[in-house]
C-alpha cells in the first residue's frame, strides 16, 4: 500500500474536519491509505506536559510517521499568516529526517483554517510549504481543473485546501472546501502512487 500521512494541528476542530476530507481523497485511491497523526499543543508553561496518547482522534506524530509515509499533507490552523507553533515546534524537531533525506522526493500538500477570509490562508499555505522543500518534497497543489476552485466562496485555493470559520465552532465545511480537500488528497495519492510503482 501507498501510505499518506496527513499531519496536523486542530484547535477547535476546522482543521481536523478538512483532514478528514482529505483522508477520504487519499482513499479513494486504489492501492492508497491514509494514516492521520496530529500533534501536541505547546505551552508556555516548562512544566506542562501532554499524556503520550490524546484523549481523542488520532494518535501523535512520530519519526517513523514521516520515515515510512510515501507522502506527506501537513495542516495547520492560521496564527498570524503562519502555521501553528505546535505543528511548527514538531518540524523543528526532524533534523534528523532531514539529514537522512527520508522525506526526499516524496510528494506533499498542505492545508488550513482562517476564521476571516482575509486571515491569512495563502501565507499560511506557503510558509508551511518552505519546511517540505527543505525536506526536498515535490509540492503538489490543487489546479484550476478542480471545478471547486471557481465555485468557492469560503476556502480553497491553488496552494491547498482550506476552510473558513469565522467562528470557533464554526467548524462544518461548505461542499466546495469539501470538494478542494478530497481533491488535493487524491493528487497526492495519486502522485505518490506512481511514484512508488516507478521508482
Amino acid at each position: 500500500m501507498t501510505d499518506i500521512l496527513i499531519l496536523y494541528y486542530s484547535r477547535y476542530g476546522s482543521t481536523g474536519k478538512l483532514a478528514e476530507q482529505i483522508a477520504r481523497g487519499v482513499n479513494a485511491v486504489d492501492g492508497c491509505q491514509a494514516r492521520l497523526r496530529t500533534v501536541p499543543a505547546v505551552s508556555a508553561a516548562t512544566e506542562a506536559t501532554d499524556a503520550p496518547v490524546p484523549d481523542s482522534g488520532p494518535p501523535y506524530a512520530s519519526a517513523a510517521d514521516l520515515t515510512e509515509c510515501d507522502g506527506l499533507i501537513l495542516g495547520s490552523p492560521t496564527r498570524f499568516g503562519n502555521m501553528a507553533a505546535a505543528l511548527k515546534y514538531f518540524l523543528d524537531g526532524t533534523a534528523g529526517e532531514w539529514l537522512s533525506g527520508a522525506l526526499a522526493g516524496k510528494p506533499a500538500g498542505v492545508f488550513t483554517s482562517t476564521s476571516s477570509l482575509h486571515g491569512g490562508q495563502e501565507s499560511t499555505l506557503l510558509t508551511m510549504a518552505v519546511p517540505l522543500l527543505h525536506h526536498g518534497m515535490l509540492l503538489v497543489g490543487v489546479p484550476y481543473s478542480e471545478p471547486a476552485l471557481t465555485e468557492t466562496t469560503t476556502g480553497g485555493t491553488p496552494y491547498g485546501a482550506s476552510h473558513l470559520a469565522r467562528k470557533q465552532t464554526d467548524i462544518e465545511l461548505s461542499d466546495a472546501e469539501c470538494r478542494v480537500a478530497r481533491a488535493l488528497g487524491k493528487r497526492v495519492a495519486e502522485t505518490a502512487h506512481k511514484l512508488k510503482r516507478t521508482g
